[in-house]
């Protein structure tokens, strides 16, 4: 048998881990919790280690400053995935953690990556290590802890919010990546605007990326990079969307909000946001029905009719076309008169009636389909509308014999319903013409 004598070496490190900060100073971003003053920067400068979550999106640091704090708060360094790690990994990272203690007088920091992927059995198993300081625990999500993380580990830990990194963040990250791992390499500014757009405030992914073209480029002999060398190698990744978590729904809510403030460029752009990021456009159809009854009402009936319009054109359609028609509904939901009268009027009616007695329907207003029910005068002296001057009984009543006029629907002056308030305006005025008789 042969054996090679010159066995490959190891491959390299990916791009991000080589520039992986060493130091406080050399992590991009963050200046909310890491310039002097703010709370991180406090706990690296008194040395002062406390239990905590880093919460934000991908690629932003949470591990990096994990690392850097065991080094500044000279603890053991014991890092998990939620994903992969179970209860028994986190009881070895326990023994590891006393071992430390009894042996070397070390306390440790114990890191949690996706820490909300710990079930409630999970989380709750570190809380007397956590307790007692045997570990200064420093959890990473991307969730929202308030969710996400039981509320005796929330109540141990501090939360801090990580944001995605900004254009100027990503280009200092670039200069600094480029000039130290490929200075051969010249980039044109639209090709670096294109990776920066591509990485989409993910630093992680802006150092893949330009991992892969600087290979490609090596490969192809190319020393100047252009946009369209750039297009051509890099493909483009989705926005930052995570279809259930808290992207998703902080992007709904603004869609919701941008047809209810009137304003039908925002609507359009948190709706392709969606679509781009891969929501389901079922979904944003229904949510668009919802917005035509919740904000619109009865102020445009219309809008109702065009959300169902849209909603059935994107199933015969699908995708892409589909997606026009819930684009130019939402422009409609937002240019739309307003209203949310019969919205609170259905709640309020809602909210009384589950916390209401149970009411005797009215006798008159009861049907009378056989001899016993006529007898006990069921529909005695119920006045049939149409048979009404302007086809309404003035003054007679169709709520329960004890209970009064609740008026929980309340027109407003916009669209449709300015119509609506007149007549009722007019009905209620006969009703008390109509008793002033009596």
């Amino acid at each position: 048998m042969t054996r090679n004598l010159f066995p490959p070496s190891d491959p390299p490190a990916p791009l991000a881990e080589r520039l992986r900060p060493h130091a406080l100073d050399e992590v991009v971003g963050q200046r909310q919790l890491l310039d002097p003053g703010k709370p991180l920067r406090a706990a690296f400068d008194s040395r002062h280690a406390h239990s905590m979550i880093l919460w934000g999106p991908p690629g932003v640091g949470k591990t990096t400053l994990a690392r850097l704090m065991a080094h500044a708060f000279d603890c053991e360094f014991i890092a998990l995935s939620a994903v992969m790690a179970g209860v028994k990994d986190i009881r070895a990272a326990i023994d590891s953690a006393e071992h430390a203690r009894e042996q070397h007088g070390r306390q440790t920091l114990l890191f949690i990556d996706e820490i909300h992927r710990f079930n409630k059995a999970q989380q709750d198993a570190l809380l007397p290590y956590i307790e007692s300081g045997l570990v200064i625990f420093v959890g990473a999500t991307t969730e929202n802890p308030s969710f996400e993380v039981n509320s005796a580990l929330l109540s141990r830990a501090q939360v801090y919010v990580l944001k995605a990194l900004d254009d100027a963040d990503l280009a200092g990250l670039f200069d600094r990546a480029r000039n130290r791992e490929y200075p051969q390499l010249h980039f044109e500014q639209a090709a670096v605007t294109s990776l920066i757009r591509q990485a989409d405030g993910d630093a992680r992914r802006l150092l893949n990326l330009l991992e892969q073209v600087a290979w490609a480029a090596q490969t192809a002999g190319v020393t100047h990079v252009d946009a369209a060398f750039v297009a051509e190698i890099a493909s483009h990744g989705a926005r930052r969307f995570d279809k259930g978590g808290d992207v998703f729904y902080d992007q709904i809510s603004a869609l919701h909000k941008s047809v209810r403030g009137s304003h039908p460029d925002a609507a359009l752009y948190w709706l392709t946001r969606m679509l781009d990021g891969g929501a389901d456009p079922h979904y944003l159809a229904r949510r668009i029905i919802r917005m035509a009854w919740e904000d619109i009402g009865l102020a445009d009936p219309r809008a109702i009719q065009i959300a169902n319009d849209a909603a059935a054109t994107y199933d015969r359609l699908g995708s892409p076309e589909g997606e026009l028609a819930l684009g130019q509904a939402v422009i409609y939901m937002a240019v739309a008169a307003k209203s949310n009268a019969g919205y609170l009027a259905y709640n309020q009616a809602r909210a009384f009636v589950k916390q209401d007695q149970s009411r005797e329907v009215p006798i008159h207003l009861r049907n009378a389909p056989t001899r016993l029910m006529k007898e006990l005068g069921y529909g005695h002296e119920y006045r049939y509308a149409h048979d009404e001057p302007n086809a309404y009984a003035a003054g007679e009543t169709y709520m329960p014999d004890d209970m009064q006029e609740p008026a929980w629907y309340q027109p407003v002056p916009r669209g449709m319903e300015i119509r609506i308030g007149e007549k009722l305006t007019l009905l209620k005025q006969l009703d008390e013409d109509a008793r002033k008789k009596k």
